[in-house]
């Protein structure tokens, strides 16, 4: 029987195996709003010191790229810019 057709069925194999799944994902859920709690903290530290947290959360996207994937990313920006007249 496929494991879908075992929670369809109602016949889970251990029934305690999903509940250690289940409180690990609910532990690592309380984790995950922490540090979304802690870096929206950061944003407005860094806001009153007169930063843009809008920009700086672009720059942060743009900082996972890797080089040639940037610079693709800004020539097609620039080529939307230019359709739109907005350069």
């Amino acid at each position: 029987m496929a494991p879908s057709d075992q929670i369809r069925t109602g016949a889970l194999p251990a029934p305690e195996m999903l509940r250690q799944y289940v409180d690990r994902i609910e532990r690592l859920e309380e984790e995950k709003q922490a540090l979304m709690a802690d870096i929206r903290e950061v944003y407005s530290e860094a806001k009153g010191h007169g930063l843009n947290p809008k920009i700086m959360r672009q720059v942060i996207k743009l900082r996972g790229l890797d080089k040639q994937d940037l610079q693709e990313l800004d020539a097609e920006i620039e080529v939307y810019r230019s359709a739109l007249g907005m350069i």
